[in-house]
């Protein structure tokens, strides 16, 4: 009798999930990396940066999770696809599940959070479950004689399926479970919450000196973005859960004297707090990707003066604890901005998303340059020498924030009522602060009719921050188009000539779209 290929596709499709579950628990009781993230990594890492622009385009902070499911999903599919080859020569699953146990290990071993060993041992076990479940599953889904009397019998065929439907019921049950408790009860060794709670920080009256709620508007950004709404863009698929305790600082390279801090050290030590407005440079025109924070920690000239910094450091190197890294220049650090290794965020340590215990924060730069989370080493080199993560993949090297201007409201494609209106936003400029900015409000059938009208700017928190921007409008019926754009503080008005993001950040002016009935 032939087999059934059905029957054959599921059982490598269970064979599968049995050995991504296994994968997730052995990884959970040993406290290393899923293989799956591990695998992620591995294909973002060597993913021409234009596709990881495009994802994030399209998905935003969505993109790492929308990654591991395809992931899993591609595995599941593979296994679905081995099983009836499997099913007719046997070697091809023995070999197939090899190769699995390969791929994972060789992934989950240059996983920092995790040794050799482990990655050996996880992908090891993984692949020998799903090889014996593919086994058990193809041998239970093998064609059976019906007996000669069914009455007194009933037939094998039956039994065959029943048997079928059993044992793959109980390999999706494993699988779940195994994905289950390794991910989600045993969870990560490292209580991050209890730590920031631990945290204590001197007090501060910056609050006290800031200017209160902004514009009163609804719908325009608010003057500082509270944690929970400040994006997040970063490469990693699962946030690093840092222990203070073991946790250290190093300062190397090319200084004087190479040193650590630990996390009490670093705290000990003078504190300064900044407003500074964040940006990623895959932020399009008028996108979400920024916002603005108070930002509290260690100065970074004093860090790297205690170094002692050599001629010719040219660049610093900001080493993250998953090893994604920064670069900038080295003068930009000691130019009068407020350069810091921040322990803080709006009055509180910093959330574990953004970075718990220490990130770089250096004014005026976008992100991939300069803002590395879960910092754990600062290196001095040269701009010859290396190059950073984002670099290699198609991003300029030195990347100051480009004066933008983004319309809160009214929405894009919204319908307004005729009279009393506002249109509002933020504009931001790096380091630069922003002087000006200014609205043109046209009839969409005669664009070039409108005229560049001055709006109210809010208060500058700092140079390194946006400003809040209102225009009132008396706003008749119609169709119209809404455009606006910012002087920096060096006299420079933004241009309207439209780029992309890649490789250094978008240009032109965010333009919408409204009609007033």
């Amino acid at each position: 009798m032939e087999r059934s290929r059905y029957r054959d596709a599921i059982a490598g499709f269970l064979a599968a999930g049995v050995a991504l579950g296994v994968a997730e628990l052995v990884a959970g009781l040993t406290g290393g990396t899923s293989l799956i993230v591990a695998v992620g990594n591995v294909v973002v890492d060597n993913t021409p940066g234009s596709l990881v622009k495009a994802a994030i385009d399209a998905l935003g902070s969505n993109d790492k999770p929308a990654l591991l499911l395809t992931i899993t999903v591609v595995a599941l599919l593979l296994g679905a696809a081995l099983g009836p080859a499997a099913g007719r020569r046997p070697s091809i699953g023995a070999a197939a599940f090899a190769v699995f146990g390969l791929i994972g290990a060789m992934a989950g071993a240059a996983e920092p959070f995790t040794s050799t060993f482990g990655a050996f041992l996880t992908a090891g076990l993984a692949a020998a479950a799903g090889f014996l479940s593919l086994r058990v599953l193809l041998e239970a889904a093998a064609p059976r004689e019906v007996a000669p009397e069914p009455v007194v019998m009933p037939g094998r065929g039956v039994a065959g399926r029943r048997q079928f439907l059993a044992f793959g019921g109980a390999a999706a049950g494993a699988a779940v479970a195994s994905a289950f408790v390794g991910r989600r009860i045993l969870g990560p060794s490292v209580d991050v919450e209890a730590q920031r709670s631990a945290v204590v920080l001197p007090p501060t009256d910056l609050g006290a000196t800031l200017p209160e709620g902004g514009f009163d508007v609804e719908g325009i950004s608010s003057l500082i973005t509270p944690n929970s709404e400040f994006y997040r863009i970063d490469t990693a698929f699962v946030v690093p859960r840092v222990d203070t305790s073991s946790w250290r600082l190093k300062v190397t390279g090319m200084v004087d004297e190479p040193y650590e801090l630990t996390f009490d050290e670093l705290i000990a030590m003078p504190l300064m707090e900044e407003p500074v407005t964040l940006s990623c440079v895959s932020n399009e025109v008028g996108g979400d990707l920024v916002g603005n924070a108070i930002w509290r920690g260690v100065s970074l000239p004093a860090i790297l003066e205690r170094a002692g910094v050599q001629e010719g450091a040219t660049q610093i190197v900001g080493r993250s604890v998953d090893g994604f890294t920064v670069g900038f220049p080295t003068d930009v650090a000691l130019d009068g901005r407020a350069a810091m290794v921040a322990v803080a965020m709006n009055g509180e340590p910093l959330p574990a998303d953004h970075g718990f215990p220490a990130r770089l924060i250096v004014p005026g730069l976008y992100g991939y340059v300069s803002a590395t989370k879960w910092l754990g080493e600062i290196e001095l080199t040269t701009l010859d020498a290396f190059d950073a993560y984002w670099i290699p993949r198609g991003w300029a090297k030195e990347a100051p924030i480009k004066t933008q201007a983004r319309i809160d409201k009214p929405r894009n494609g919204r319908t307004i009522k005729a009279g009393s209106s506002v249109v509002a936003g933020v504009a931001w400029a790096g380091i630069r602060s922003v002087e000006r900015v200014e609205v043109r409000i046209a009839p969409r059938d005669n664009e070039a009719n409108g005229e560049w009208r001055e709006a109210q700017l809010g208060e500058a928190l700092s140079s390194s921050t946006w400003r809040q921007w209102l225009l009132p409008w008396d706003a008749s019926p119609g169709e119209y188009q809404i455009e606006v754009r910012a002087t920096d503080g060096d006299g420079n008005v933004q241009t309207a000539d439209r780029h992309e993001p890649a490789p250094d950040g978008a240009t032109g002016h965010h333009t919408i779209n409204v009609r007033v009935s």
